[in-house]
Formats: structure tokens, C-alpha cells, sequence
């Protein structure tokens, strides 16, 4: 299983507004990287082909997500932050301890993220409860993939 460390990027820029004014805008893009360093330089890569003009990295931090649940359909364009809750048995004491997690769910609306939460989570065998689902402003997700041709940094690395 691959572990994600996701960074929250802010992207400023001019974007023409539907009046045909020219708008100041920040939106936030989310990206798999190490560090902030290749987080920067990730969303400098992938958002470099679609803003036309200039275009800063106003801001990085990390993004809390354990698991993402994206959708291809077309009209599952929002991301929503789905906040729940694990329930487990303490043995000793008998007590329920409700352990918190974040999820990012790509959805249509509020009602598609609960039904496509709940298709996700199926293989679960961890008992859960939705605290919250919220739209968040999240434009695009940039998951980390690894070149099927990339040749190792050492061209001996490979025959041992």
C-alpha cells in the first residue's frame, strides 16, 4: 500500500471573469509530494499547460487526507472533505474510542459524496460514522505516478 502525503497548493492568477474583466484569483489544487520543494514544483508542472500568463504558488501546506475516492463521471466535479470517525472496543475497559480521519470524496453533490463515501468504504471492516461533509474549494487533485520508462539514476542499480 502506498502512502500519500498530500500539500495543499494556492495558485494566484488572472483569470478573465464572465464580464470579460480580468480577475485576481487563488484556487487551491491538492498534490502528492515528499515535500513542499516537489510540491512546488508539481503544481508548477501540471498547472503550467492550462494558465495562460503568470501565475505565482501564493501558498503550500500539508493536507490531513488518509484516503481519496475519485470519480471519472463528468459531473463529479467538487471535492468533498469527509470527516469520520473509526469506532473501536477498548478490551480492557469495554469503552468505544472514536478514532478521527479525513477522506477526500469527488462528487456532484452533497448527497452523490454520502452514496460514493459509502461505495469506498465497502471493503471496510472498521466501523464508521460520518461527523461532517463539507465542499471544499479544491480545483484538481495530482496524485503521484511513477514514470513506467523512468532507468534508474545508476545504470548498474538494476543487476543486482
Amino acid at each position: 500500500m502506498m502512502m500519500h502525503n498530500w500539500f495543499e497548493c494556492k495558485i494566484r492568477y488572472e483569470k478573465v471573469a464572465e464580464n470579460g474583466m480580468n480577475k485576481k484569483v487563488t484556487e487551491p489544487y491538492l498534490v502528492d509530494a515528499l515535500s513542499f520543494t516537489e510540491a512546488e514544483s508539481r503544481i508548477i508542472e501540471e498547472i503550467t499547460p492550462f494558465i495562460s500568463g503568470e501565475f505565482t504558488v501564493a501558498d503550500i501546506k500539508r493536507a490531513n487526507y488518509s484516503e481519496l475516492f475519485p470519480c471519472e463521471e463528468d459531473a463529479a466535479d467538487r471535492w468533498f472533505k469527509c470527516k469520520l470517525y473509526f469506532i473501536t472496543l477498548d478490551e480492557k475497559s469495554g469503552a468505544e474510542k472514536k478514532t478521527a480521519t479525513n477522506v477526500l470524496v469527488q462528487a456532484a453533490d452533497l448527497r452523490d459524496a454520502v452514496k460514493k463515501l459509502d461505495e469506498g468504504m465497502k471493503g471496510t471492516m472498521a466501523d464508521y460514522s460520518i461527523a461532517s461533509i463539507a465542499e471544499t474549494a479544491i480545483m484538481d487533485v495530482y496524485p503521484y505516478s511513477a514514470e513506467p520508462d523512468m532507468k534508474p539514476e545508476f545504470a548498474e542499480a538494476g543487476n543486482r
